[in-house]
């Protein structure tokens, strides 16, 4: 295990969404954030939150990827949703206002190129500080937001730099988790414009047939941003060995995800719990080595926690109480036999050197 703290890239955090419709100020310490929602027990997850800014810099997760998300729901379609793309679009940019507030606050810094890149771990190398701001790729998670093609340009425009054509359920563009079928009429168009720009690929949520489509038609930078492995946890959440060679033989890499359903087998929502299963750490450890071992080496093994996506302690690893706690990893990996060089891999060098070529 490496002498120093690690410094730590996290590929998935649904941070607008906790701060805009779950009414967290991320910027405020955890404990507070808990328990000012003390009194909404009877709201999922309230008061069992395990994100905020102090807690990443406190665990040395100086760099993530923060979505945007708000899915448009037909007629018909049972999810929750906004009713039309453009209430959808327009949500995806009250999000990027807060972003933006909480760089005019020096909370976070987004990094959209190389130079940002470069210049955001320059001031990190040293280790985690209480002042650093903490680094942002923007990420859209399902694309029906973009009303239109030319709203995809306006969105890079605005700094996105990785899109997940699906979410749950049907989709404008690609059908996603829990369904089947390939590409709507507009995906490849889609793709193709997401190529000219380029955004980088999320296959995360991708419905089997449309991701095989999405990697046939799409030539760019592709990663799973918060997936795991099909074989340990079987579901269509889940990659397959194929779709993970897929994406290994694109240089790309799998962020491996916290949410308990997707580490250990059987979970029942809302039955199931930490301390009834031993849902713990060693199981995402679980994931990562099933990775290492299909490639035949440390290079496509990353972390993409999607801590607070909709669920807290609750339904997380027992052994983990902030994000803080992915301090815990390296040592766990360690003790697998993991070498320093191959821990700072799946911590964070996997996913930036996939960033400095795309954006090279």
């Amino acid at each position: 295990m490496p002498d120093s703290i690690p410094f730590i890239l996290d590929a998935h955090l649904d941070l607008s969404m906790n701060a805009l419709e779950w009414n967290r100020d991320l910027s405020r310490p955890l404990d507070e954030i808990c328990e000012r929602e003390s009194g909404q027990a009877d709201k999922k997850d309230r008061g069992l939150g395990t994100v905020c800014l102090p807690e990443m810099r406190r665990g040395n997760i100086g760099l993530c990827v923060a979505t945007q998300i708000a899915r448009y729901t037909k007629r018909g379609n049972p999810l929750p949703g906004w009713h039309s793309p453009e209430q959808a679009w327009s949500q995806t940019q009250g999000q990027l206002a807060w972003y933006r507030e909480m760089e005019r606050r020096g909370e976070m810094a987004q990094i959209a190129d190389l130079g940002q890149l470069d210049a955001h771990l320059a001031k990190w190398v040293d280790g985690p500080r209480d002042d650093l701001p903490v680094g942002y790729i923007l990420s859209l998670e399902g694309a029906d937001s973009m009303v239109t093609l030319q709203h995809l340009e306006r969105a890079y425009e605005s700094g996105l730099r990785a899109l997940g054509p699906a979410h749950y359920g049907p989709g404008t563009y690609a059908p996603g988790t829990h369904e089947s079928g390939g590409l709507g009429p507009a995906g490849p168009d889609l793709l193709r414009e997401m190529e000219r720009l380029g955004i980088i690929l999320d296959v995360t949520h991708l419905s089997d047939k449309s991701l095989d489509e999405s990697m046939d038609i799409f030539g760019g930078a592709v990663w799973a941003s918060h997936c795991n492995c099909r074989v340990l946890v079987p579901s269509d959440r889940q990659l397959s060995d194929e779709q993970l060679r897929r994406v290994f033989e694109r240089g790309g890499v799998v962020g491996a995800a916290f949410d308990a359903w997707m580490l250990i087998p059987d979970w029942e929502r809302g039955v199931t719990t930490p301390e009834i299963s031993g849902v713990a750490l060693s199981h995402v450890l679980d994931h990562i080595d099933y990775v290492c071992q299909l490639a035949g080496n440390a290079d496509h093994a990353g972390i993409g926690t999607d801590l607070d996506g909709g669920f807290g302690r609750e339904q997380a690893p027992g052994d983990l109480k902030t994000i803080a706690d992915l301090q815990k990893l390296p040592g766990l990996l360690g003790q697998r036999g993991y070498s320093a060089n191959d821990i700072d891999k799946i911590m964070s060098g996997n996913f930036i050197r996939l960033l400095r070529r795309s954006w090279a």
